[in-house]
C-alpha cells in the first residue's frame, strides 16, 4: 500500500513538474525494502511515461545534446552499477538517500551557469547521469544541469523526453546483466503501470492550480524529506 501511494504521487509530480518520478519511487522504496528492487521497475515505467508525453515534443528536441548525454551515460552506468551492487543494502540505501539530498539542495539553491552549455560538456554530464542511473536516478543531475542554463522551456522538456527512453533501452540489458531484472520486475511494473499512467495524466492536466515552478519546489522538498527518512533508516 505504501508503494502504491508513492508511485501514484510520484507520477502526479512527474506529470506536473516534468521530473522526480524515479527518485521519489526509489527513495520511498528504501523505507520498506531494498531500493535496488525497484530500479528496473522505474526505468520501465519511465519509458511508458516518455511515450505518453512524446506527442508534440519531437520538434523541440536538441538531438546533438541528447547524443552527448547518451554517449556519456553508456560509460557511466556500468561504473555506477559495479559500485552499487558491491555494497550492502544499508550502504546502498544511505548512498541513494545522500545523493538525493545533495541534488535537492542544488535544485533548491537555484544554481545558475548564465549561458547554455554546448558540446563536450554535455558528455561529462552524461557520464554523471549514467552513474546516477545505477539506482534509477539519471534525471536529477540532468534536470539540475538544464535548469542552471537559460534553455527554452520547450527545448528543456523535449530534450529530457527524448533522452530518457534512449537511456532506458540501453539500461535494461545492463540491469539484467547485474541481476536487477527478474520476473518480479515485470509483475511489479504491470501492477504499477495503471497508477503511473493515471498519475502522470493527472499531473499533466495541472489540476492543482499551482504554478509549475512552485509545484516543482514542493516536489523537491517532499523528495528531500523522503531521502532524510531513508538515510535515517540506513544509519539507525
Amino acid at each position: 500500500m505504501w508503494m502504491a501511494v508513492a508511485i501514484l504521487v510520484a507520477a502526479v509530480v512527474r506529470g506536473y513538474s516534468g521530473f522526480g518520478y524515479s527518485a521519489m519511487v526509489i527513495t520511498a522504496s528504501g523505507l520498506v525494502t531494498n531500493p535496488l528492487n525497484f530500479v528496473a521497475v522505474v526505468v520501465l515505467l519511465e519509458f511508458a511515461m516518455s511515450v505518453q508525453a512524446w506527442k508534440g515534443a519531437s520538434a523541440s528536441v536538441d538531438w546533438r545534446r541528447v547524443g552527448y548525454l547518451v554517449a556519456g551515460a553508456v560509460v557511466g552506468l556500468p561504473i555506477g552499477l559495479w559500485v552499487l551492487t558491491a555494497i550492502s543494502e544499508d550502504a546502498a540505501r544511505a548512498s541513494i538517500a545522500g545523493f538525493v539530498l545533495v541534488m535537492c539542495a542544488i535544485l533548491l539553491a537555484g544554481w545558475r551557469i548564465g549561458r547554455e552549455v554546448t558540446g563536450p560538456a554535455n558528455l561529462a554530464m552524461g557520464v554523471a547521469s549514467g552513474i546516477a542511473n545505477a539506482p534509477g536516478m539519471a534525471g536529477l543531475p540532468v534536470v539540475a544541469f538544464f535548469a542552471a542554463q537559460p534553455m527554452a522551456p520547450a527545448v528543456f522538456r523535449a530534450t529530457l523526453i527524448a533522452y530518457f527512453p534512449i537511456l532506458d533501452l540501453y539500461s535494461g540489458p545492463v540491469y539484467w546483466y547485474y541481476g536487477l531484472v527478474s520476473w518480479d520486475t515485470l509483475w511489479a511494473s504491470l501492477i504499477a503501470l495503471p497508477l503511473t499512467v493515471t498519475g502522470n495524466w493527472i499531473g499533466g492536466r495541472h489540476f492543482f492550480g499551482a504554478a509549475p515552478q512552485d509545484f516543482r519546489r514542493f516536489a523537491i522538498v517532499l523528495l528531500g524529506a523522503l531521502a532524510a527518512l531513508a538515510l535515517g533508516k540506513a544509519l539507525l
